[in-house]
């Protein structure tokens, strides 16, 4: 276990919109819930990527902020190495820049780092709306509850797995697939934002870097959980007040 967690946000200025940069605050808390120290690194447009980080995270943006957020990855000769090496969480502009390629607003494509063994069309219509998921492959992750708004497809290749399997929403566009993960490396089209809303997911990536992690019921966020499950699935919200008037009675 690092003495100190080393956070690195890439590009907050870029990208953090639809309120990602609570991802990084979510780590920070559920971490020194556990008595570990969490540093934040903010790295700027056009700053090579540091080594040191222990967990890196890219939020969304729009067209043209990954476009200028595309050409600084690409240009940083070291981002490809350090990305690879630590477990990193990639959300929607993020998710795409980390595939093969992406398209841009013109529907040109544009290169990505090939992190993630994923290709991103566009389409049709913007996918706007609550999204819920179930994972794939993760135990002891329930399922995810998240907020979508954008234009990316992600047609995955056969190195990459999806995150979950989506129950309401349109995530990656065709197949029912959300997300993808690859290695060391998580990526989403889920706002809300994904780790706040999911501290089940955000123990997970702390897990790959401090190990296993000390239980820890923060009763407000599962309530959030409750209630942003609620109100993707208006079913699920009736069968809870049916239950919770049987308990009443």
């Amino acid at each position: 276990m690092p003495d100190e967690l080393g956070i690195v946000h890439v590009y907050p200025e870029l990208l953090g919109t639809y309120g990602d940069r609570g991802n990084v605050l979510a780590l920070v808390h559920r971490a020194a819930a556990r008595g570990i120290t969490a540093r934040v690194i903010e790295v700027a447009l056009d700053t090579p990527l540091p080594r040191d980080g222990d967990l890196y995270l890219l939020g969304g943006g729009e067209d043209s902020a990954q476009l200028l957020a595309a050409r600084s990855l690409l240009a940083d000769d070291r981002a490809r190495s350090v990305l690879a090496e630590r477990p990193c969480l990639a959300v929607c502009a993020g998710f795409q820049l980390l595939a093969h390629r992406f398209e841009d607003a013109d529907g040109q494509p544009q290169p990505g780092l090939g992190l993630l063994d994923v290709t991103c069309g566009r389409l049709a219509r913007r996918a706007v709306g609550e999204i819920v998921t179930e994972p794939e492959d993760l135990p002891g992750v329930p399922t995810l509850t998240g907020y979508e708004n954008h234009r990316g497809t992600a047609v995955l290749g056969p190195r990459a797995r999806p995150l979950g399997r989506v129950v309401t929403g349109v995530g990656n566009g065709r197949d029912g697939w959300e997300g993808a993960r690859q290695g060391h490396t998580f990526a989403t089209y889920l706002h809300g934002p994904v780790l706040v809303r999911n501290p089940a997911l955000t123990d997970l990536l702390l897990s790959r870097v401090v190990g296993e992690l000390a239980p820890f019921d923060d009763t407000d966020v599962e309530r959030l959980r409750d209630e942003r499950l609620d109100a993707a699935d208006p079913r699920r919200h009736r069968a809870r007040r049916a239950l919770l008037g049987h308990w009443a009675a």
